[in-house]
């Protein structure tokens, strides 16, 4: 793997989760707690024993560059390194990032420097836990130029994806991004080729791209040098190259999940809370996931009811009823509160009892949730001030709507609350 250079798309402007990437870049965007979006494929990097690791950004990335450099230090005596490559003009790329193909294009003059075999391609919004080492050697026994990791998926999904057929050796045949309509009848295929059963096969009848490659350095170059027009590696490089290069498909059998919209972001972090076996676990001693490590103190639970969640440290929770949901770090909740299938993402900071005793006077909203408000599947966002007696239910059914005056937003039926948004008392959502 001293072979292999990572490379992490940091994304565009992230507008399927918007409003969380209002302020921070998709990679950013806090995840179960205490983590963010960027730490699982930067810590799957690292547990497959890949070390060079480039996070290519351009959008709202102060955050992200900030969390980077927080956290992901290596030893003096090891050549391994996570560093950030922002957007940038030049005279010959007097434009930002076209695409994903564009990015990586402008920085290879970087990347060619390393004495590297294979470069490793990545996205910064899926929730999996994979071993690349076990996709890179796939890739090296079939001696392809470029191999895709896919994953069979049903037809409601299918149209979101990077669609793709095979044969009977597991090369790529023909690839398209995004179809729809007679299209993606067309991408239909029999997946029992990938080992799944008739019944598994006929529920999943696609394969998927999950927009991870591995490329042969030299034939990056040449695709990127050749196809200059080309910014896109789903939609042009790779459909473009099925007919000449040797393309192959790993499968990839474990959970995987693209969070990069705010339902299935919603629905990826509260699975984390399903008993006994979450999808997904961060509890797993071989294969961690690494985040910034930060002294903080443990949780302060007062006579509360907590059924089904999780609690990242630091939160103080006081006499109140939380269900089905997660609390970020520094949370606070104060009495007769209930919180139910809900996302709190918590502060970055804490306000001292002084202050928030002197903001109640003032008529202010201390930061936190306030006594005797509820909450029903919602996302919190970090920072946020709501009221007491506050309830967040979605009371008229809305499936999207834009209050952005007042610190909330709709996507889905579900509430998104504001970074640093402040919910008046008594407000009804």
């Amino acid at each position: 793997m001293k072979k292999v250079l990572a490379i992490i798309l940091g994304g565009g402007a992230g507008t399927r989760l918007y409003p969380l990437t209002k302020l921070r870049a998709k990679p950013a965007v806090p995840l179960a707690g205490k983590y963010r979006l960027i730490d699982i494929p930067v810590s799957n990097c690292i547990n497959s024993e890949i070390l060079k690791i480039y996070v290519l950004t351009q959008f709202n990335s102060a955050s992200l560059n900030r969390h980077i450099t927080r956290t992901y230090r290596f030893s003096g005596f090891s050549n391994g390194f996570v560093e950030v490559l922002a957007a940038q003009q030049t005279p010959k790329n007097p434009k930002w990032f076209q695409g994903t193909a564009d990015a990586v294009r402008q920085y290879i003059w970087s990347f060619q420097e390393w004495d590297i075999d294979e470069y490793l391609i990545l996205s910064g919004d899926h929730l999996y836990r994979m071993d690349y080492s076990d996709f890179i050697q796939r890739h090296r026994d079939t001696n392809a130029d470029i191999t895709l990791s896919v994953v069979p998926i049903d037809e409601k999904r299918a149209s979101s994806f990077g669609l793709m057929k095979i044969d009977d050796h597991g090369r790529v045949v023909d690839f398209s991004e995004k179809p729809k309509g007679e299209e993606l009848k067309q991408m239909a295929v029999n997946t029992a080729i990938l080992g799944l059963n008739p019944e598994q096969a006929k529920a999943s009848p696609y394969i998927a791209s999950m927009g991870i490659y591995v490329f042969k350095k030299e034939v990056l170059a040449t695709l990127l040098e050749k196809n200059p027009e080309q910014t896109d590696f789903g939609r042009e490089i790779i459909p473009f190259s099925a007919k000449d290069y040797n393309l192959q498909a790993y499968l990839f059998k474990g959970y995987w999940e693209d969070i990069g919209t705010i339902e299935s972001f919603y629905e990826a972090n509260l699975a984390l809370n399903r008993q006994p076996n979450p999808s997904f676990s961060f509890y797993h001693e071989k294969v961690p996931v690494y985040t910034r490590g930060r002294s903080l103190p443990p949780t302060k639970i007062l006579d509360s009811n907590i059924t089904e969640s999780m609690i990242s440290e630091g939160c103080i929770i006081k006499n109140c009823r939380i269900h089905n949901s997660i609390l970020g770090i520094r949370s606070r909740i104060e009495s007769n509160c209930i919180v139910k299938d809900t996302m709190v993402m918590g502060a970055d900071y804490y306000e001292s009892l002084e202050i928030r005793k002197i903001q109640t006077q003032q008529g202010e909203i201390p930061i936190g949730i306030g006594e005797f408000s509820t909450i029903r599947r919602a996302i919190v966002d970090k920072n946020a001030r709501i009221g007491r007696n506050v309830t967040i239910v979605n009371k008229e059914k809305v499936e999207e709507s834009n209050c952005e005056n007042e610190g909330f937003y709709i996507r889905n039926g579900i509430v998104v609350v504001l970074k640093n948004a402040s919910i008046p008392d008594g407000k009804v959502i």
